[in-house]
């Protein structure tokens, strides 16, 4: 069932409700008052007989007339007048009697002072009677046949102006229903335009500020991140595709060179050691690649524990000199450290050592004597590494984008590299909630500073 559906059901039902229990209250109460009244008239009518019978003197056939006479165009009271011994002194009606009065009935009245009761529909009222120092009983009954006519007539109305009333509803919501619903339909027809080969289309976003227009600009945010992902898969699959491509095409050129014709074993050493040396490169922008997508996890899915940054840094420093022999890596303490937990982060120990490697391999392979020193610092919140060399430096212009996947700058041609180290560092560090900014004149040297927030 749609929300417009559900809306409109919801509404009219709780309408309906509400209209139900206003109209059951309202009926409810004009027949509680109309007993209420109508036996303050019996109770008027049953005095007044009693004064005229009584203390007036009326003659009984007169008011007997004046019963019977009123009885045919309206309901009169019947009233009846007893002494406290049960004798009958007076009564419009013997012949009609509808309330059979007895001697326990007389006897209630007596001892309670009134009672008030139905039957078959009429309402009868018993109550004493003083006069010249004697108690007399008297009983008044009647139909209040107007009385209920009126309820009668309300609950007619009632229901009809109920019914009346939740139609007008039901038709005045599906209007304004279909009105309210108007942008949704609007952004529902556009969105279902949008596919990968237009993501560059957008909801209509209205000024009102109201729920709709944040649903559209969130909406449009989500499609922005969409638009930038995929332009961000199509760049990512064509750097890996150049990447792999020349590597890949040099060891296809060396082989096929080697078997075209008899070499020597000298010959057939220099192609197996190019080959070779082309196949590290593809095994390392495939690790680097692995690394890449480990760093781009959501971080609900990577482990973090307090991870020592000293321990890492030789870590890292063995693991780039294993492969780098003559690159030389020196690690200096600026301040001591007198517990564990301020030489400490929360944090991934093999990506932060991943990230270590890389900004060592990076200043050691841009710089001619291949060296490059971490300076280490540390406060109460922060620990903070300088990874120094004094290599060839960063352009101006390069500066901006060197944490950018697979870019490379001037320096490309100084030396090998996929531009994937950089990029991989700075989304580790931004795993750590730490930052990584760069110094850098070229032909002076570089400087990356890391700060981390110790644990």
């Amino acid at each position: 069932m749609k929300i417009r559906t559900r809306l409109i059901i919801l509404f009219t039902l709780i309408t309906a409700i509400i209209l139900g229990l206003f109209a059951t209250i309202i009926y409810l109460s004009a027949k509680e008052n109309r007993q209420i009244e109508f036996y303050h008239l019996l109770q008027k009518e049953a005095i007044t007989k009693a004064n005229l019978f009584l203390n007036a003197h009326v003659d009984k056939k007169i008011l007997q007339d004046i019963y019977h006479n009123n009885r045919k165009i309206l309901n009169e009271v019947e009233v009846a007048i007893y002494d406290t011994s049960f004798d009958l002194l007076y009564h419009d009606a013997v012949d009609i009697d509808f309330v059979k009065e007895t001697k326990p009935m007389i006897d209630e009245i007596n001892q309670k002072g009134e009672i008030k009761f139905y039957q078959q529909g009429w309402q009868v009222v018993g109550l004493p009677y003083l006069y010249e120092g004697k108690n007399y009983i008297v009983t008044a009954a009647a139909y209040d046949q107007y009385g209920y006519s009126k309820l009668d007539n309300l609950l007619h109305n009632s229901i009809l102006v109920f019914i009346i009333s939740i139609l007008f509803i039901l038709i005045a919501g599906i209007f304004f229903s279909k009105k309210a619903f108007e942008p949704v339909r609007a952004m529902i027809e556009k969105a279902k335009n949008i596919s990968a080969t237009n993501l560059d289309l957008r909801l209509s976003s209205h000024q009102s500020k109201d729920e709709l227009s944040e649903l559209a600009d969130t909406f449009n945010e989500m499609l922005n991140r969409l638009e930038n992902s995929f332009e961000a898969q199509k760049n990512f699959v064509s750097n890996i595709s150049h990447e792999l491509r020349t590597p890949l095409a040099a060891i296809i050129a060396e082989l096929e060179l080697s078997s075209t014709k008899e070499r020597s074993t000298t010959e057939y050493k220099i192609a197996i050691h190019n080959a070779l040396n082309d196949s590290k490169k593809i095994v390392r922008l495939s690790n680097s690649l692995l690394d890449l997508a480990k760093a781009s996890y959501d971080p609900s899915e990577i482990t973090f524990k307090p991870v020592r940054i000293d321990e890492v840094l030789l870590d890292a420093r063995q693991l780039v000199q294993k492969t780098n022999p003559e690159y030389k890596i020196d690690i200096h303490f600026e301040d001591d450290f007198e517990s564990d937990s301020q030489i400490s982060v929360n944090g991934n120990e093999y990506l932060l050592q991943v990230a270590f490697s890389n900004l060592f391999e990076n200043g050691c392979k841009f710089s001619n004597p291949h060296r490059c020193t971490v300076l280490v610092l540390f406060d109460s919140k922060h620990i903070i590494l300088k990874f120094k060399d004094e290599g060839i430096g960063i352009s101006k212009q390069d500066r901006s984008r060197i944490f950018s996947p697979f870019y490379r700058g001037k320096n490309k041609d100084y030396t090998y590299g996929n531009g994937i180290g950089l990029a991989l560092t700075e989304k580790i560090v931004m795993l750590h909630n730490s930052t990584i900014t760069v110094v850098s004149e070229e032909n002076v040297g570089t400087t990356f500073i890391v700060t981390l927030w110790n644990s």
